[in-house]
């Protein structure tokens, strides 16, 4: 399906995976966050807003490149992202609808003492990842379509393949399905300027309201490799999901590590290949 990306809005949803905040480093910016239960997502940041007044509102989605942030340290986030249909009452997000989901990578620049999760996010055209391919979405609860899907990452750096993130079910998040839904709701309509986290409802009003969101919901943990390195020039990275029904981890990563090899997985998969590249 055709997703007209440009005039969504794009959100990210941050510790929705257990141990990823602290295996990047950003465990701290959260400490004075206080949540509902203890492996609550921690909120949600804005990484595109088109027509915003500031950073975010650069276009940074690319299905093909990274274009690395030159003098700082970088690491994809592989995630799952959320095509959303959305309506408001009163000013408030009152219906949020996941439509499709595709492979993403939320790279980050892992900058000590930012203000907000936001400046870490977008540093302008190709600082963020997403599969062309999005996957129809048949009901987003238990029995549906996402019930038989894994997220897998890999870094292919001098011909040599490596995991990057850990192979994790989507039933792994923390928050998903109606649970996930219902507090996205609530933060889009009340989260507050606080720490790390951003007053998301008054952005929306600034940009009129969008009514189709693209929301990341949260990076798996790392692999040992994936913890330790930081993106180099040059290196390719991949972000599959993929269904349980027709591939498994053993089979992504040997089709991976031939050249070319992901044109060979099932047709029910969405693939982000993508490749460093100069800033």
């Amino acid at each position: 399906m055709k997703v007209d990306l440009e005039n969504l809005a794009g959100f990210g949803v941050a510790g929705n995976f257990a141990n990823h905040l602290e295996q990047a480093g950003e465990s701290e910016d959260f400490i004075n966050v206080q949540t509902d239960e203890e492996d609550a997502p921690k909120g949600i940041f804005p990484f595109y807003l088109k027509n915003f007044d500031g950073f975010i509102s650069n276009f940074p989605l690319s299905a093909t490149a990274i274009v690395e942030k030159v003098g700082e340290n970088i690491q994809m986030e592989p995630e799952i992202a959320l095509l959303c249909d959305v309506s408001y009452e009163n000013g408030k997000v009152s219906s949020l609808i996941p439509t499709a989901f595709s492979a993403y990578n939320d790279c980050s620049i892992r900058r000590k003492g930012a203000k907000k999760i936001s400046e870490k996010k977008n540093w302008g055209p190709h600082t963020k990842g997403v599969s062309e391919t999005f996957i129809p979405i048949d009901t987003f609860s238990q029995g549906g379509i996402m019930d038989h899907y894994n997220l897998s990452s890999f870094i292919k750096r001098d011909g040599k393949l490596m995991a990057y993130g850990v192979d994790s079910q989507a039933l792994g998040y923390s928050y998903f399905y109606e649970k996930l839904i219902t507090w996205l709701k609530d933060k889009f309509a009340n989260q507050a300027d606080h720490g790390p986290l951003e007053e998301i409802s008054k952005y929306l009003e600034s940009v009129d309201f969008p009514n189709t969101f693209l929301i990341s919901i949260g990076a798996t943990r790392y692999t040992d490799f994936g913890e330790k390195n930081f993106l180099n020039l040059n290196d390719e990275l991949f972000v599959v999901v993929y269904d349980r029904r027709y591939e498994d981890e053993k089979s992504v990563t040997d089709k991976l590590s031939e050249n070319e090899g992901f044109k060979d997985l099932h047709s029910s998969c969405s693939i982000l290949h993508q490749k460093v590249i100069k800033g």
